[in-house]
């Protein structure tokens, strides 16, 4: 009788029938190695079958490593001219020896990438490796071809859109000394290389180097401690740096080269802003940004038009009632998705078909309220039926290869209008942008997010970056009903710089990061009482002082998700090496608290969202 899995009901003999054909066949195309083996997770049983019967042998073979580019560097890519200072940033650069950590703030279009490109050719020439780190899988496509005109080296790529086989290549050529040069994201700084010599990180302020779940960490600062242990240099690349990076460099902590001056005939791009009170929207657009986008689509050139929320619209509104229709899971709004005719919660991933009545009234006069990139490509497109619209979101490039493809397209001049989020802000060079307008930006200068001063100037610098970075010169127009805030004034008459420097007071001032150090403990229940019960019992065993405070516990400012009640508490305190102190004596007696077993809880050292 044959046996079955007491768990699943299955019969062992057939799926251990399967699971030695699926060997056996794999073995008939090629030989495979030990970590193969391991990494698709083949059955040791069925091996043990088939080499019982003969059909299959385990041979010793000692594979050969090409080490040549350690003794001859080729360059298939004569080095541009660097401009003044950019030579100065490279001379300081090519000093330094053993683990140093420097900050190359320069706006945007100035040229960092020729600096990375000129240090590593110094690094690779004394037969070291280097890892480049980048936020986004997006960047991954345009850094590898930047990197690999310029040198003939093998180039390993790890990110999570990689399959398992193509990680175990990469990171095997990256340990035996191979792969020149490391690229990927935040999860490839883990990758051991066997000459290190040089840590990159560019757009170091951009959030996607906090891993959020599971084992939390922050790949900049881990590349620094990873930079200090194999005594290598570090670069962190930003046009405009995150607060604490720009707070390490102004103590001297870590060095600090500037890049003032756009690279080559990129000239300085022209700001305004379009008040849009009391002003008819055509999907979220304003007649002057409409007229201005005519004239420079007229002219053959490029149009980037950044809003900041994918989908048709972030809510579904009754017109009878005015219902917003809220996901049954948490505390946000359905978001309208027409083109898979579904409403999705974009916290829980809560979705379904876009009802035909209000859920409150029974109407079925319901209507999409705000604007998503969806409907604003739909408009664009009526609008300038003649000028081709590319959209890129999430939604537009969950498919593998589809965003290397529509990047190639807009390269290409494919595409005249591009419409997208935040992807389309991170790095990317587009020379025949002349126009970038950022369609709402009101909902950035107002958060519980302490942070969102930075942020918000982080992307407008960023997005109004992409403008004008070849021979033409750029034009940047912000949308908003708030004309008259003194952050949007400070930022776009003084610039990134002064404006980062001026938050930095604000933030010693008002005592928090990075003046101040903070944990975050997150306590997620059923009940909202378990973990507000939970955080007090935390709350009561921690410290409190003049140097030494503690906040909460207090509601998440998104109080439900995912069926959930969240629950946050903050220490802070003025010492790093205190907080660590006092944080770690009573985590044991945390873990022992009976009302820990009633949640779910996580800490999260210098936390990046508050939300």
């Amino acid at each position: 009788m044959p046996q079955r899995d007491r768990k699943t009901g299955r019969c062992q003999c057939t799926e251990t029938c399967s699971s030695t054909k699926k060997l056996f066949e794999l073995l008939q195309k090629s030989a495979i190695s030990q970590e193969e083996f391991t990494t698709q997770e083949l059955s040791k049983v069925a091996l043990k079958a088939l080499e019982d019967k003969g059909w299959v042998e385990p041979k010793h073979v000692t594979s050969e490593t090409d080490l040549s580019w350690r003794q001859q560097l080729n360059m298939t890519e004569t080095p541009l001219k660097l401009n003044k200072q950019q030579a100065v940033a490279v001379s300081v650069l090519n000093q330094q020896q053993g683990f140093h950590c420097s900050l190359l703030e320069g706006i945007t279009g100035s040229g960092k990438t020729e600096v990375y490109l000129s240090i590593l050719e110094t690094i690779l020439k004394q037969g070291k490796q280097a890892l480049i780190l980048v936020p986004e899988i997006g960047l991954t496509p345009q850094t590898i071809n930047r990197f690999k005109r310029r040198f003939d080296v093998n180039i390993a790529v790890i990110h999570s859109a990689l399959t398992d086989n193509q990680r175990l290549e990469a990171w095997r050529q990256a340990r035996c000394g191979e792969a020149a040069i490391i690229i990927g994201t935040r999860s490839a700084l883990f990758t051991p290389m066997a000459f290190p010599g040089l840590i990159i990180l560019d757009e170091e302020h951009d959030s996607s180097f906090k891993q959020q779940e599971g084992v939390r960490y922050h790949a900049r600062d881990l590349a620094v401690m990873r930079g200090h242990l194999e005594d290598v240099q570090v670069i962190l690349g930003s046009a405009t740096p995150s607060l604490e990076t720009l707070q390490n460099a102004i103590i001297g902590r870590y060095t600090h080269l500037t890049l003032a001056e756009r690279a080559g005939a990129a000239q300085k791009v022209k700001q305004g802003i379009i008040d849009i009170r009391s002003q008819p929207l055509k999907s979220g657009m304003s007649a002057s940004l409409i007229n201005e986008m005519r004239m420079h689509l007229d002219a053959g050139n490029q149009v980037l038009l950044f809003l900041n929320r994918r989908g048709f619209s972030p809510a579904l509104l009754c017109h009878e009632c005015g219902h917003l229709h809220e996901c049954d899971r948490c505390d946000a709004f359905f978001t309208v998705h027409q083109g898979l005719n579904e409403i999705c919660c974009h916290h829980c991933g809560n979705q379904y078909a876009i009802p035909h009545q209000c859920h409150e009234c029974g109407s079925t006069m319901l209507m999409g309220h705000g604007t998503g990139t969806e409907q604003l490509a739909q408009a664009l497109e009526q609008e300038f039926p003649q000028y081709p619209v590319v959209r890129i979101d999430r939604d537009t490039t969950r498919k593998k290869g589809s965003l290397e493809k529509q990047l190639t397209s807009i390269l290409k001049g494919e595409y005249k209008i591009l419409v997208g989020t935040q992807m389309l802000a991170k790095g990317h060079h587009f020379p025949d942008v002349t126009l970038v307008g950022l369609m709402d930006v009101d909902g950035a200068l107002f958060s519980a997010d302490f942070r969102a001063p930075e942020r918000f100037a982080q992307l407008y610098t960023q997005v109004s970056g992409r403008a004008g970075r070849a021979d033409k010169p750029g034009k940047v127009l912000l949308q908003t009903h708030q004309s008259e805030n003194p952050i949007l004034h400070d930022l776009l008459k003084n610039g990134y710089g002064k404006f980062a420097r001026a938050q930095l007071e604000e933030r010693q001032q008002a005592l928090l990061p990075p003046a101040w150090h903070m944990v975050l403990l997150r306590a997620d229940a059923h009940l909202a009482q378990d973990a507000d019960n939970f955080l007090q019992q935390v709350a009561n065993l921690l410290p409190q002082d003049r140097d030494f405070e503690v906040i909460g516990p207090m509601p998440a400012p998104l109080d439900r998700k995912a069926g959930k009640y969240r629950r946050q508490l903050l220490f802070q305190a003025k010492n790093r090496q205190r907080l660590q102190q006092e944080f770690e004596s009573v985590l044991p007696q945390i873990e022992a608290l009976t009302e820990s077993k009633r949640c779910r809880w996580s800490i999260d050292r210098d936390p990046q969202d508050l939300m």
